[in-house]
């Protein structure tokens, strides 16, 4: 019980800045008291002692603002931050190093007892301000849910989930776009956010003149190819683009610098 105690102070201090001493954590963090009062509360659970677990589950409410049902599975390191409002419900399980901020429901859509109705949070995953994760699926490890995302179907493992309804962003396309903006002379994520509308706007150009110098490489190489044969093969433009490659000057006039 101390080795957990001491695991989940230590992850505090590792991941909230704000956080200065053991002491400060002990005392004074309610999303650690919700998690020691909640294991205390599922022992009872477990154990047959229902009405004493959702009594102390419901202490724990009035204490710290955080409902988590004595049924859910909370894992090792799992942090929530301020988390005022959070909501977990009977059937949920929390993985590993997970962190949870405020106002996140990890609710059901199944009125239908004995049934696996809440999700599943894989190991390291990280719920943002207010996202509502609703239904008995797997959240895969690593995935982040961004804040006030309403989710209702899987996420696979590494994976952002945003907006309402939440939509899947694979992390292999953000690193493919990032790629793109490097060869442009600009990066994606270099001040603003994933869910920041410029940022988007930025995305959305990247990927539309990443597909268009794309399509202008492969048409050079198949008029170059159509020319080979023929004695008029010098005109195709030594200038032809017959790969692909970016420069800065041109994204530089479509921001206005």
């Amino acid at each position: 019980m101390f080795s957990k105690l001491r695991s989940d102070i230590q992850c505090i201090l590792e991941r909230d800045p704000a956080a200065r001493s053991t002491w400060e954590v002990l005392t004074c963090y309610p999303g650690l008291h919700a998690v020691m009062l909640h294991r205390l509360a599922h022992a009872c659970w477990t154990g047959g002692f229902k009405w004493l677990g959702r009594y102390i589950s419901h202490i724990t409410r009035f204490l710290t603002g955080i409902e988590i049902h004595p049924g859910a599975k909370i894992g090792n390191r799992v942090f929530f931050d301020h988390a005022m409002g959070v909501v977990v419900g009977e059937t949920a399980e929390i993985g590993d190093d997970c962190t949870i901020y405020q106002g996140v429901t990890l609710g059901g859509t199944s009125l239908y007892k004995g049934t696996k109705r809440h999700p599943t949070l894989g190991r390291g995953v990280v719920v943002g301000a207010g996202a509502q994760v609703l239904g008995g699926f797997a959240v895969g490890d690593g995935a982040r849910v961004g804040s006030n995302a309403v989710v209702t179907k899987p996420v696979p493992a590494g994976a952002t989930a945003v907006g309402n309804p939440a939509r899947i962003i694979a992390a292999d396309l953000d690193v493919k776009r990032e790629e793109a903006a490097s060869k442009m002379g600009f990066s994606a994520y270099g001040v603003t956010q994933s869910d920041d509308p410029l940022s988007q706007a930025m995305r959305g150009l990247i990927d539309n003149a990443a597909g268009h110098e794309h399509q202008i490489a492969m048409l050079w190489k198949a008029i170059a190819m159509l020319r080979a044969d023929r004695a008029d093969a010098d005109c195709v433009p030594g200038d032809a683009t017959l790969s692909e490659h970016f420069e800065a000057d041109r994204l530089n006039q479509l921001l206005g610098k």
